[in-house]
């Protein structure tokens, strides 16, 4: 295939998709890592996408459909798994938790190590993640109108209940952060988000490195506001220090921190 074509194809994926990545190329088009790389810097270059860690994305990425939820587990999984091991260090023996929705929150079940949490999730596939621990934790999940997008209870019936509960940390995945600005986006999801929140003595966001610095349609809560970012290892610095003043930057385990 001539560079002119891979381009265009390139160019052609990135924007039915949203985000793309380099492995999926590699795979896609058969040609070497250090090509696609080549190709992604012209394409950048000329104004035609952004390149991201890994991979890039389309220009209108945040003004498309939110990606469906099989979709998003496939994206920057290392990224999200360093993530989720990294939040799971903050819950500590006999908390009572809320885990929001997103695919790195479904990892949390893979690194949960405590004898007795109470869990409270509106998320049916985190629910379900932590199906073979209902005998050893409490594990509670709120209903309401479902979002099959995103696998989210969400709504009046679920911000009824919520709004009576207490938890010791909130953990909430979102869709992008850009400056003071948390995002999602749903309204109804963000509101719930916001509520569980409120309700927390500690307040977390868990996000891979790949969601700084963007934004999407509805911002439900102000990074100043929240306790602590809980995000990847390999942070570029200098976006380290921008967001640091905002909040504490998370990027390395909590039991290193305790003696």
């Amino acid at each position: 295939m001539l560079k002119k074509e891979r381009l265009v194809t390139i160019l052609n994926l990135v924007n039915q998709s949203g985000i793309v990545t380099v492995n999926q190329l590699i795979e896609q088009l058969g040609v070497s890592d250090m090509t696609i790389r080549r190709d992604l810097a012209d394409l950048e270059n000329s104004n035609k996408l952004i390149r991201m860690h890994g991979g890039c994305q389309s220009l209108t990425y945040n003004m498309k459909n939110e990606l469906a939820h099989d979709e998003k587990k496939s994206v920057f999984k290392k990224e999200k798994m360093e993530v989720a091991e990294i939040a799971t260090s903050y819950v500590e023996e006999g908390d009572t938790i809320f885990l929001g929705t997103g695919t790195t929150i479904e990892l949390f079940a893979r690194y949960f190590d405590q004898h007795f949490i109470r869990i409270v999730t509106n998320s049916l596939p985190v629910f379900e993640s932590l199906q073979d621990r209902v005998d050893k934790y409490d594990v509670i999940l709120l209903g309401g109108n479902y979002r099959k997008k995103t696998g989210a209870f969400v709504g009046s019936i679920t911000n009824s209940v919520l709004e009576k509960m207490r938890f010791s940390k909130s953990f909430i995945g979102v869709n992008g952060i850009n400056n003071d600005c948390i995002s999602n986006s749903n309204s109804e999801e963000g509101s719930t988000q916001q509520l569980a929140l409120n309700c927390a003595e500690k307040k977390y966001i868990v996000a891979d490195l790949h969601k700084l610095n963007k934004s999407d349609f509805y911002c439900f809560y102000n990074l100043s506001d929240i306790d602590g970012l809980i995000t990847n290892s390999n942070l570029e610095n200098e976006i380290r220090r921008h967001y640091s003043n905002y909040t504490q930057v998370i990027s390395d385990t909590y039991k290193k921190y305790i003696n």
